[in-house]
This record gives C-alpha cells, structure tokens and sequence, in this order.
C-alpha cells in the first residue's frame, strides 16, 4: 500500500482523521478515493474488523487501490452511495470522508481540458464515460443557460456579456479548445487579475459539465441516512457554493438555511456542528501544497434519530 502523492497530496489529512473519530471496528467511506492518501490513513486505523469502502468515477482512480479483505473500490461517482453500499450488504456506516473538487492528477492532465494554462480540448469530465462535456457546454447551451452558469457557478459580473460573445463566436466556427476560450474571453480579463477571472470562468464550466452541486445534495441527504447515530461526516470543499450548502445543512439542515423546527420549537435537522467554523489548512501546508489554499472543512455528527 504505497502512498501516491504524486497523484494527489492529501489535505488537511490529520484534521480529517480526528474529525472522523475513528472506531477500529467500524465502517467507513471514502467517496472520493483519487490518490487514496486519505483513505490509506484511515484503513490504517481499522481492525481487520472494520471495513472501508471507497469511490471513484475516474478511471485512473483504481491503479491506486490496493487488496484486501476489508477493503472495497467501486468505480462510481458518489451519488449513488446509497444503492452501492446496499449491493455490498451495507445499510449503516460510522463516518463518510468527501475531498470536492479535482484532483491534482486531474489538473495536472492538460488533455482533460481542467486548466487554463494548458491548450486542449474543452472536456472537463471527472468522469470520461458522461455525455455532457465543457465543449458542448459553450458550443450547444443558448444564451440564457450560458449567463446562468456563469453568473451562478462563476460568480462573474459580466456573466451576460460573455454568453453573448460566446454565442455570437461559435456562430462563425466551433469553439474546441481552452485557448481558443481564453482568446475569445481576454478582453473581459481584468489587467493582473487574469487568472483569477479565467479560473471562474473554467470552474462554472466544471460545475455544470459534472453537476457537481447536485451529486453533493445528493450526498448531503444520502448521509442523513445512512450514517449511524454519532457518525461523522467530514466534507473539504474548494468554492464558496460547495461550503454554503455543506454550511447550512450542516447548520440549518436545508440547503437554502431555511429552519423548520417541531412543536416544541425545537430545530429539525440531521446533524450537529463538530467545528461551528471551517477549518483551514496553516501557512505551511498551503506552501508545500498551493492547491489546499482554498480548502474549507467542516464536521459534522448525525444526530440520534
């Protein structure tokens, strides 16, 4: 069981591990596996009693799973949690690890189409079996959709601006490539703040070409369920969307921050607050690893039911 850091270097991996409370004999799930840094922690806290079952759409994913009696690699995006741990036999679990995002590997990848620095294919798949690329995204979606994502998932004040551009470009030809993007879009790049710019234009892409706040709903209410009493859910996220909807579930139980309470006045909702605050990664580990800048954890216990 090698650690593969040059696939992915885990974040904040000892804040994750406490924050699971780990019970040797208990089952665990990592549903976003990648490099299996973290996943390799905890197995290593497990009795060969205790069971962790691990998730990871891409392909690439799997050369880094190892064998083992105890341990189970399902090649799946994480919405469907629920069904997969049910084939397994698995109805409770004792805490469930989320790391949102892209992984390095996946970034560092120029032919997956993640970045901006690269030129290649508009793609941005997490998984290369789905239909609905960054490319069909741009060239197919009409301009309403277009300023949606982008004024959503982008949060980009010139999110109308742009869907009109792109609509009247890819009128002339078909836009293919990350660069050809990036041409099309520079005189909306504000001066030294270029790269900040193309990142939320890409992330917006991303978003929708993977649903990524769906699959993490989806996740959210699949948790409330299956997580024994006193389990733990630990969830990284890398925007501000990700961390609003993990914040008020977490908080609130709904992911609006809507409360809904009982007759008793008291607060309806699945979980409970480890950390009232998000934890971020310190000053070093953001030097050794630039990629966990942005990173936002956040703890939470099922409650009894």
């Amino acid at each position: 069981m090698e650690n593969s850091t040059t696939y992915h270097i885990p974040v904040l991996l000892e804040d994750c591990i406490q924050g699971l409370n780990i019970n040797p004999n208990g089952v665990y799930v990592d549903v976003t596996f990648g490099g299996g840094g973290h996943s390799r922690e905890i197995f290593s806290r497990l009795s060969e009693h205790g069971k962790l079952i691990v998730f990871d759409q891409d392909p690439d994913a799997k050369n880094n799973a190892w064998i083992a009696g105890n341990f189970h690699f399902v090649p799946s995006n994480f919405s469907y949690l629920t069904n997969h741990l049910s084939a397994l036999g698995i109805s409770k679990v004792d805490g469930i690890l989320a790391d949102l995002g892209v992984s390095s590997h996946q970034f560092d990848q120029s032919e997956r189409g993640f970045s901006f620095r690269a030129d290649a294919e508009l793609d941005m798949r997490m998984n290369q079996r789905s239909e609905k690329s960054a490319k069909e995204i741009v060239n197919q979606y009409d301009e309403d959709q277009l300023y949606y994502l982008f004024k959503e998932y982008g949060e980009l004040n010139q999110a109308r601006r742009i869907a009109q551009t792109l609509v009247l470009e890819r009128n002339n030809k078909e836009i293919r490539t990350t660069t050809e993007l990036c041409d099309i879009l520079s005189h909306f790049a504000p001066k030294f703040k270029d790269y900040k710019f193309y990142a939320q234009v890409f992330q917006a892409l991303r978003i929708e070409a993977n649903d990524e706040l769906g699959v993490l709903k989806k996740l959210l209410f699949s948790a409330a369920d299956i997580l024994a009493d006193h389990g733990r859910l630990v969830v990284m996220s890398y925007h501000s969307l990700e961390d609003r909807l993990v914040k008020n579930f977490f908080k609130h139980g709904s992911m609006d921050g809507k409360e809904e309470k009982d007759f008793f006045g008291n607060l309806i909702k699945p979980f409970r607050e480890i950390n009232r605050h998000p934890i971020v990664p310190s000053e070093n580990e953001v030097l050794n690893n630039p990629r966990a800048r942005s990173v936002r954890l956040r703890i939470a216990e099922r409650n009894e039911r």
